[in-house]
């Protein structure tokens, strides 16, 4: 004869206990499923975004050189009254501006090209060539900028049958890497809106007469709009929070390098500044959102 044991029945699994607790229960699937990502989301990224904003509002002892945790606006002052601090921000975000510039330009034609003149096998193969740059390390690049940039480096030997020479180390260096590394985050968003926009409506202006620039200036631009502001969001962002370029193809402060260089000595300072590019963004993400970018993120 079987045992109790054996005739009793079997225990419902582990797994299937767990299918049961979600089964019926939308709210509590989703929640479970980015539960993780959003309390990395809010530990990780915004509770250190809330220490940078309550250091920012500390200041540092004269005499121990340690920070002292109590509140004032004096960094905040120093950032606004002192003409050093105004100079590098405008500089940074000049830059970050003209490199926003220069790759919507040079990604444009490339991301129609790709969009609507190559056919498949075409379309495939360019996209992998713009994706391949991001393949490569950060720094490997940077440094084969550098090299190229430097005196007697490859620029000048190209130009000198020219009587001219390559801009060297400076804010025109920075805005050639610049360029050139965040150029693929622009070409991907423009790429993808341009995906978007029905043949139909670019033959039906051409059967109404409609020429190459005014087809381009009256259905094209408006539509791809959105997708230009954000693919603007990387290249203007990226460019604005970077230090390690400007550290090696320039001579001049940008804010990431004035913040890099106070972190050791003036951390108050160093997190006062960093909240410029901080509200910048803040700013230009509300105009973004305004003109649709997030529709093609």
């Amino acid at each position: 004869m079987q045992s109790a044991e054996a005739l009793a029945p079997a225990s419902p699994s582990v797994g299937r206990r767990v299918a049961a607790l979600f089964h019926g229960r939308p709210r509590l699937t989703v929640g479970a499923l980015l539960g993780g990502p959003l309390g990395w989301l809010v530990i990780g990224y915004l509770g250190s975004l809330a220490v940078l904003f309550a250091a920012a509002f500390w200041n540092v002892n004269a005499l121990t050189g340690e920070v002292v945790q109590t509140f004032t606006l004096g960094n905040f002052k120093t950032i606004f009254s002192e003409s050093v601090y105004r100079t590098v921000a405008l500089r940074t975000v000049g830059i970050a501006a003209a490199v926003t510039v220069t790759d919507a330009l040079l990604a444009f034609p490339v991301a129609f090209y790709m969009a609507k003149v190559a056919r498949r096998r075409g379309k495939a193969v360019l996209v992998v060539a713009v994706l391949m740059p991001l393949w490569s390390s950060y720094l490997v690049k940077v440094y084969s900028w550098r090299v190229i940039l430097s005196s007697g480096g490859v620029l000048d030997w190209a130009l000198h049958p020219l009587g001219i020479s390559g801009p060297g180390y400076g804010n025109l260096a920075v805005w050639l890497v610049m360029s050139y590394l965040w150029l693929p985050y622009m070409i991907l968003p423009i790429f993808a809106g341009l995906e978007r926009i029905p043949d139909s409506m670019i033959a039906a202006s051409e059967d109404l007469g409609g020429g190459p620039l005014i087809t381009f200036r009256r259905v094209i631009l408006p539509l791809a709009l959105p997708a230009v502001v954000a693919g603007s969001i990387f290249t203007f962002s990226l460019t604005l929070g970077d230090y390690i370029t400007p550290q090696l193809v320039s001579n001049n402060d940008f804010i990431g390098t004035v913040v890099f260089s106070n972190i050791t000595n003036n951390l108050p300072l160093a997190s006062a500044f960093a909240t410029v590019p901080v509200v910048i963004m803040v700013i230009y993400l509300l105009i973004a959102r305004r003109l649709g970018a997030f529709e093609h993120l």
